[in-house]
């Protein structure tokens, strides 16, 4: 019901008109606008004597151009009356005050007469003379605004300040932005390119440390509308009208041409009908709607989408602030990342993202990005991402590994035809020990022997290395640490009364199981022994060290664990019913391998047996350990991959393409597994779906006598050890490259 502010009829063309509203229509009407506003605004429009045009809004406390620009379609400013015709309309708002009125300064565009003064009977109701009594009251209430207390202003004040805040757009544009309470959404306009306002809702996220343009926090002192009705809607705070689908197509006509109708003359009746549809509530629209789509055609039907469609084409990732965008674009596969740049160029900005990319790589297990001394300009104005040049390289690795040329390897040949008994592999240097006493070293790149390390007196086998550190063992019962870079022996290590048979370095430490049963713990810069661990019964095969813990299995079928400090053994692992042959050990877990073909897991605390691992059926030659994944090779031609926190077994590798013979050792990444067998082979699998990939090796000699003994790999190397035990190959050393050329 309008009072006597409504603004009626007339040629504002049913816009809200100021000179004319009450509080309560001015409150309800506008966006932003609360009622302490409409408040300022009836009193500045009598402290005037009426508005000359809506600028003179921008006198009011609280109203701002932005305000003004984001109701410039649901108001209008008729032209002032003279003196004369105010004192005639209406006294009451006149009261003594005869001072002269000014002229009207200017008009508004869509009025096209002079104003003139509604009489009483015409227009909505109440709004006669007689609107000024008891049913006027609630439009009279800003005219003795004095009886409202300070503290009541300034709560409302407050209100007010967190129902609208609007910002400047990235792009130069006025962005309006509303905030809810219960659902911390969004509605904001957004003014276009042709004067029109487009309507957005969106989710709001709080942010860590920048304060962008969107989702930011209101500024200190704002707080959200209070006890609104709107506060658990998607909408604004304040009542604003409904957007309809033809404000859409309105907001998009500077963009693209309304779709046009074959010059038909509308039917007569196409405007009470279209009235009669616009009185029916929301459900009753559908419910006509419904009915309507059924009686229509299929032709019809194609044209209502195609109209309908583009309405709802929007380009989300470039609406939404950049913050928001990448962490949408962040949810994207590598792949579908790379699709997604293609797609525009702001697209593409986004895809190049370095964070963005940063976070592949670590999910790929990518720890530095990659650097090239001349960047590669994708075009004028921004280059390739570091990290994403990164991701990329490994991912040519790894489709290099999968299916790459295999391209012929560099032979390395060495130690006449003797058995290569342990193999060493670090950075571009490749280390190997032998039965014939020696020990070479190899540069993985030009694939020369660059240093013999000669000094044992028997077979070389164990080994370890760090940068340019070696270590060995041998059957002449000692250890020498040699530096690789000049082959000099820097210490020989005696203790030992039997063939150093395993050895596991930790820092400056190294820790050697001997045949004599005993372990010993040597400081390799100095050379001396600082600890004998003495307790198993028969021969050490196996060690593992970790600085802190020495875990070791023995031929007596136990697995202890020691504190080498105090020379105690804290755990003895009793289980096995055979020798113990391999070992793993992270800390937390302990994983024995064992002739008996089982594979117990342990805790190295409490010394409780967690799992024990059947399905192998014979000795488990090698193991290795990777968070909870575990990958086994048995001497009965078969891989199994294991879960060591459920004791399951993930993945067998068999098949029409397994090994045919026993598996000699192995080595897997976050992909893939390689593995060496008697029979040849090296062979290549899916670490995730355990299917084979493809042959990396293949002797003419395998099946009759040639064998891959040992097999080392890093990123985009793999060294094999091969030979023979009946002079069918030859002794030596495969480097195959898989790495990338970076143009």
């Amino acid at each position: 019901m309008s009072g006597p502010g409504g603004p009626g009829p007339g040629p504002g063309g049913g816009k809200l008109d100021i000179n004319r509203a009450g509080v309560a229509e001015l409150e309800g009407a506008l966006s932003g606008i609360g009622r302490r506003r409409a408040r300022g605004i009836v009193r500045k429009r009598e402290e005037l004597k009426g508005f000359n045009s809506l600028d003179d809004l921008l006198h009011v406390k609280g109203i701002t151009t932005r305000i003004l620009e984001l109701n410039s379609q649901r108001m209008t400013c008729r032209r002032r009356p003279s003196s004369e015709e105010a004192a005639r309309v209406s006294p009451g708002l006149q009261g003594d005050n005869k001072a002269p009125v000014p002229q009207a300064a200017a008009e508004e565009e869509d009025v096209s007469g002079p104003w003139e003064p509604e009489r009483a009977g015409e227009g909505s109701p109440g709004s006669g003379p007689e609107a000024n009594g008891s049913c006027g009251q609630e439009e009279q209430e800003p005219v003795s605004s004095t009886a409202c207390g300070e503290q009541e202003e300034e709560e409302e004040e407050e209100e007010e300040e967190g129902s609208c805040c609007s910002e400047e757009g990235e792009d130069g544009s006025n962005v309006y932005f509303y905030y809810t309470i219960g659902e911390r959404w969004i509605d904001y306009l957004q003014r276009t390119e042709d004067g029109g306002l487009l309507r957005h809702v969106r989710p709001k996220m709080k942010r860590k440390s920048e304060n962008g343009l969107d989702g930011r926090a209101l500024s200190p002192g704002k707080k959200l509308c209070k006890g609104s009705e709107y506060s658990r809607t998607l909408g604004p705070c304040m009542p604003s009208p409904t957007t309809t689908f033809g404000d859409l197509r309105n907001a998009k006509a500077g963009q693209a041409r309304r779709r046009c109708i074959p010059s038909v003359a509308p039917p007569p009746e196409l405007q009470d009908w279209l009235r009669t549809f616009q009185r029916w509530s929301g459900p009753e629209k559908l419910l006509a709607l419904d009915e309507l789509i059924d009686r229509c055609e299929p032709s019809q039907i194609k044209y209502m989408m195609q109209v309908i469609e583009p309405q709802f084409q929007r380009d989300f990732i470039s609406l939404l602030p950049k913050e928001l965008a990448l962490y949408v674009l962040s949810f994207l596969e590598p792949r579908d990342l790379l699709r997604a740049a293609q797609t525009c160029r702001y697209w593409r900005v986004l895809a190049e993202d370095n964070l963005l990319w940063r976070e592949k790589c670590r999910e790929e297990g990518i720890e530095e990005p990659l650097n090239l001394r001349k960047r590669r300009l994708l075009s004028p104005g921004f280059m390739y991402s570091p990290w994403k040049f990164a991701f990329m390289r490994q991912h040519k690795i790894d489709m290099n590994w999968r299916s790459g040329e295999l391209k012929a390897p560099k032979v390395l040949k060495g130690h006449d035809d003797h058995v290569i008994t342990c193999l060493q592999f670090c950075g571009n240097r490749i280390v190997s020990g032998s039965d014939d006493n020696t020990l070479k070293v190899w540069s993985a790149v030009t694939g020369e022997c660059v240093q013999t390390l000669v000094g044992h007196t028997g077979g070389v086998w164990s080994s370890q290395m760090r940068d340019s550190i070696v270590i060995s063992g041998s059957t002449d019962r000692t250890l020498k640490v040699w530096n690789a870079d000049t082959g000099e022996c820097v210490h020989t290590l005696y203790g030992h009364t039997s063939t150093v048979r395993c050895m596991h370095l930790h820092g400056n430490r190294v820790v050697s199981g001997s045949r004599d049963a005993t372990l010993r713990l040597w400081d390799i810069e100095t050379g001396q022994c600082l600890h004998v661990l003495m307790g198993h019964v028969a021969a050490v095969r196996c060690v593992q060290y970790d600085g802190h813990k020495v875990v070791s299995g023995a031929y007596d079928y136990t697995v202890k664990v020691w504190d080498p400090e105090s020379e105690s053994c804290t755990h003895t692992l009793q289980g096995h019913t055979n020798r113990v042959y391999s070992l793993q050990f992270d800390g937390t877990h302990i994983v024995s391998g064992s002739l008996d073909t089982s594979i117990r897991v342990w805790d190295v605390e409490s010394g409780n047996c967690l799992h024990t691992l059947m399905g192998h059926q014979s000795l488990t030659s090698g193991m290795e350990l990777r968070d909870n994944i575990l990958v086994s090779g048995n001497a009965d031609s078969t891989v199994k991959i294991w879960d060591i926190k459920t004791g399951q077994c993930l993945q067998t590798l068999q098949g029409p393409s397994k090994h045919q013979s026993a598996v000699t050792c192995l080595q897997f990444s976050s992909k893939f597994v390689v593995t060496s067998s008697d029979d040849g082979t090296v062979k290549l699998w899916d670490l995730k779906t355990g299917e084979f990939v493809r042959n990396l090796v293949a002797l003419e000699s395998g099946g009759s006598g040639g064998v891959v003994w040992r097999i080392r790999a890093s990123n985009t190397k793999l060294v094999c050890a091969v030979g023979s035990r009946n002079g069918t190959e030859e002794t030596k050393l495969l480097v195959l490259d898989f790495d990338v050329d970076l143009k």
